[in-house]
C-alpha cells in the first residue's frame, strides 16, 4: 500500500508557516541564529524557497516585524472598538493596551528591531508604522485637544516614542506591566491637559 504524497502548502500558507518557525527560532536562540538558510533547514524546504518568499535576512526580519506590528494593530482596534468618553479612560485604555500588546508580542519584538537598526528598508518601514500609530492615536485623542492639529500630531508622536521606551524597560523586567501602562496613561493626560 503507498501513501498519499503530502500535499503541497499554498504560498500564503508557507510563507504563514516559515513566519511562525522564524519566530519559534528567534525566540529560542536570539535573531543572531536567523538566516534563511538556517530557516529553510528548520522548516523542512529548500534555501530558493525561503529566498523567495523574503529575499534576505532584512527581509525575513522586516517581514517578521510587520506581522507582530500587524497583530497589535488588530488587538489595539478590538481594544478601541468602544473608545470611553473621557480622556482619562481613553488614556488608561491606550496604556493598558499599548503594553498589552508588547507583552503578547514578547521580546522578540524589540530584538528583531534592534537587529534591522541601520537597514534603510527597516528605517522606511518603522517610518511607516510609526506614522500609522501616532494617526490612529490622533483620531482617539483629538476631541480632548486644547491645540491645534499640527500640534497634536508633534503630541502623539511623543506619545508613541514613550510608549516604545516604556515597553522596552517592561520587556527588559525593569518595570512590571501594570507601572508602565499607569505610567504612559500619565504622560497622556498631561500631555492634552496643556494647551
Amino acid at each position: 500500500m503507498t501513501t498519499a504524497p503530502a500535499k503541497r502548502m499554498s504560498k500564503a500558507d508557507r510563507r504563514e508557516q516559515l513566519l511562525e518557525t522564524a519566530m519559534a527560532m528567534v525566540r529560542e536562540q536570539g535573531t543572531d541564529a536567523l538566516s534563511l538558510g538556517a530557516l529553510a533547514e528548520r522548516a523542512g524546504v529548500s534555501k530558493p524557497i525561503a529566498y523567495e518568499h523574503f529575499g534576505t535576512r532584512s527581509g525575513l526580519l522586516i517581514a517578521l516585524y510587520r506581522r507582530i506590528d500587524e497583530r497589535q494593530a488588530a488587538t489595539a482596534a478590538q481594544d478601541f472598538a468602544r473608545t470611553p468618553k473621557r480622556l482619562g479612560d481613553v488614556a488608561r485604555l491606550m496604556g493598558a493596551s499599548y503594553m498589552s500588546c508588547f507583552r503578547t508580542a514578547g521580546p522578540e519584538c524589540h530584538a528583531i528591531f534592534a537587529a534591522l537598526k541601520g537597514d534603510e528598508e527597516m528605517e522606511r518601514v518603522q517610518s511607516e508604522l510609526t506614522a500609522a500609530y501616532v494617526e490612529f492615536y490622533r483620531g482617539l485623542l483629538a476631541p480632548y485637544a486644547k491645540v491645534d492639529d499640527a500640534e497634536l500630531q508633534r503630541r502623539c508622536v511623543a506619545i508613541v516614542g514613550a510608549g516604545e521606551a516604556l515597553s522596552r524597560e517592561m520587556t527588559h523586567g525593569r518595570i512590571d506591566e501594570a507601572d508602565a501602562a499607569a505610567t504612559m496613561a500619565s504622560l497622556i493626560e498631561a500631555t492634552l491637559a496643556r494647551a
